[in-house]
């Protein structure tokens, strides 16, 4: 066995994958939907329904695709996905239905190339500082997307005619930048090179545990707590996330420039902040109950919302921003956190294959369920606060999940036997 452990190493090529293949595309599309309205005519409901009907159709490709696939090899095909996506984007006309096609190609790529496959990399690579690897890594896809978000505004503001045509090719091209990285640093497992989890002499208990099917884990109802749980989060995230620039533009800012410099300073305080809460709530899921740690990020989620309505051109965005940033951070990280804990290793493939596509599902139909509202209503009152509604159940079904999981049962010391007394 090598003596040096290669975990760490893996950690920092798995976030850069990870920022370049999530963070650069996920956190600036939304940057593009005011000037998709504006170039194209379309309703902000129309916009934001590409996302959302993609998720719906992409549904069987987590489970199809994932477990089947090396994650290495499906950060190199998602990304080039994502690329294409990006590209048709930024010389797509005015057809709605090449529109949405676009998003389903995106999606496929943000399913294969994004969260699942650095997750299970990382479960892989490590058992016992499991929440602090993880934490590292979507630490540093924070700094990556916090950055790239930057650079954006960089592009925006010292580019006399701003053409957003560009900027969306430049991020579709940057996906390439993830190939060399995937292909001849990445590693699926430890044992690729001849090493074990966290380093040890020996693998650990918990890769003993049989790979559970998508039919069992569908049986149990921890599995579907954990499901509704993170689909509620997760979507009370998207709808900040997706509506947050909008929200912005009716408390009244008043040009499009000073538009833009909000959104995007808030973004990267938000981006900014999210690195310290997965950092830290990483740590502190390696060293108390998951579902505890897990419950107060899930409300966090809840407080920000109202934070988010509460900013005006006169007030500083920060409070929210900060405090959006730091649960979402926390929030996305947890979840195959839970489901290894939950299930075991060796099942979060199959798990996240699930809970992902659902979760983007809620992550992309409660903003266009807020898009509806708010062009009904004309303001965004009763929307987001049907968000927060919704974000306390997530919160509720992670409080009453069962606090210990299989990975728990496999590797929980056995009591010693008595000694009969003669």
């Amino acid at each position: 066995m090598n003596k040096r452990f290669y975990g760490w190493w893996i950690t920092v090529a798995a976030l850069c994958t990870f920022g370049i293949s999530t963070g650069l595309p996920y956190y600036n599309k939304d940057f593009f939907y005011d000037y998709f309205q504006k170039d194209h005519g379309w309703s902000i409901s129309a916009i934001t329904l590409g996302f959302p009907l993609a998720a719906l159709l992409t549904l069987w490709v987590g489970p199809v695709l994932i477990p089947r696939f090396s994650p290495r090899k499906l950060i190199v095909a998602g990304t080039g996905l994502t690329f294409l996506a990006f590209l048709g984007f930024s010389q797509m006309g005015n057809s709605l239905a090449w529109y949405y096609f676009l998003w389903f190609v995106y999606t496929v790529g943000y399913i294969i190339s994004g969260p699942i496959p650095h997750q299970i990399i990382m479960s892989h690579w490590f058992r016992k500082q499991r929440g602090l690897a993880m934490g590292f890594l979507y630490g540093g896809f924070g700094v990556v997307a916090a950055l790239s978000v930057k650079a954006v505004k960089e592009f925006r503001l010292r580019t006399p005619h701003f053409n957003y045509h560009e900027a969306l090719l430049i991020i579709g091209l940057v996906m390439f930048v993830a190939w060399p990285i995937a292909l001849f640093v990445l590693r699926d497992k430890p044992s690729e090179m001849g090493q074990f989890p966290d380093g040890d002499s020996a693998p650990p208990a918990e890769q003993k545990i049989e790979a559970k099917t998508i039919k069992y884990l569908m049986g149990q109802w921890s599995f579907w707590l954990l499901l509704i749980g993170s689909l509620c989060s997760i979507g009370s995230i998207g709808a900040v996330n997706v509506h947050m620039k909008l929200v912005f533009r009716d408390a009244g800012f008043p040009s499009q420039a000073a538009l833009d410099a909000v959104w995007s300073d808030a973004q990267f305080v938000i981006l900014c902040s999210s690195i310290v809460g997965r950092l830290l709530i990483g740590k502190l899921a390696d060293v108390f109950p998951m579902k505890y740690v897990m419950t107060v990020t899930y409300f966090i989620v809840a407080a920000a919302i109202p934070l988010l309505l509460s900013v005006t051109p006169s007030t500083n965005p920060m409070v929210f921003a900060v405090t959006f940033g730091f649960a979402m951070g926390a929030d996305y990280m947890l979840i195959p956190l839970m489901a290894a804990r939950q299930f075991g290793v060796n099942s979060l493939a199959r798990a996240m294959a699930v809970i992902l596509p659902v979760n983007t599902i809620g992550q992309t139909w409660v903003p266009y369920g807020v898009s509806a509202m708010r062009d009904h209503f004309g303001n965004y009152h009763v929307a987001m606060g049907v968000v927060l509604g919704l974000a306390i159940v997530g919160a509720v079904a992670i409080m009453i999940l069962p606090r210990q999981g299989a990975d728990e049962d496999m590797i929980a010391p056995k009591p010693a036997p008595q000694a009969s007394r003669a």
